[in-house]
């Protein structure tokens, strides 16, 4: 049975071997996270796929189709490996952090701790504000759209891959504001270098939300504004915390090419 690995001090001098052991042990503890959050999913399989199909206004008055003997139990398998994900997110991003945080100095740990925390509150109100904003309104427009002239069929394999990649693409991009403030926190950034750069920064964010898994131009309305929107205040919580933190002392030094 493998021990729980320990964590190595910054600079602490060990071997390869000892690298290797505590790369093996990590990836032992992510694996059995990953196995026990997938049997309990398992378990609540059927609330899972009903909780996801609950947007879809099909679903509320029939049955999605599958195609094929094997596609309901591929589908059901796929959405409970996601939902293990999930639900084994913090312990991977934990184990993942802890191998590579002797790589950083024990200040620049304690932040990313700090945001890690936070980014993980952004993810989940990025799955809610998905899940009960966008999926309804974009999944509505979808399943309608010249219903006169189709008869619309939802396959379950399309719809499940649709609206998972859909949350954890919306849920990830939500965490832009702790994502600027981490680098300016680390010196990456400046305050004055986002501002500067401010009509390039809404390029970015009108491109990343039309990249998203929408393809109707409703939810990407309602992906684009609150993305926005996030950006404006990222920029000026950058601002507010910048001046914080040098006022304490504790602002990592700007990187050659980004100081005001």
């Amino acid at each position: 049975m493998a021990r729980l690995p320990r964590r190595l001090g910054h600079d602490e001098s060990v071997t390869v071997v000892e690298h290797l052991d505590e790369f093996r042990s990590r990836l032992i503890v992510s694996v059995l996270a990953l196995v026990v959050a997938f049997v309990g999913a398992y378990i609540f399989q059927e609330d899972i796929l009903r909780w996801l199909a609950d947007p879809l206004p099909a679903a509320r008055e029939g049955k999605l189709v599958t195609f094929g003997v094997t596609e309901p139990f591929f589908t059901t398998v796929k959405v409970v490996f996601i939902a293990a994900i999930a639900l084994s997110l913090p312990v991977l991003l934990w184990q993942l952090w802890s191998f590579l945080a002797p790589a950083f100095e024990e200040n620049a740990q304690r932040i990313v701790a700090v945001f890690v925390a936070i980014a993980t509150a952004l993810f989940a109100g990025g799955i809610a504000f998905a899940y009960y904003v966008i999926l309804p309104r974009a999944l509505g427009f979808l399943t309608t759209y010249n219903s006169d002239l189709f008869e619309i069929q939802v396959r379950a394999s399309y719809y499940y891959s649709f609206v998972a990649y859909s949350l954890l693409a919306i849920g990830l991009i939500f965490n832009l504001p702790i994502f600027i403030l981490a680098l300016v926190r680390l010196g990456v950034l400046t305050s004055g270098a986002i501002r500067r750069n401010r009509r390039i920064g809404i390029a970015l964010v009108i491109i990343g939300a039309a990249l998203l898994p929408t393809v109707d131009p409703v939810s990407l309305v309602f992906e684009t504004v609150p993305l926005l929107l996030l950006f404006e205040l990222s920029i000026w919580a950058s601002v507010f915390f910048e001046r914080r933190w040098q006022a304490s002392g504790v602002l990592g030094e700007p990187i050659a090419g980004t100081e005001t």
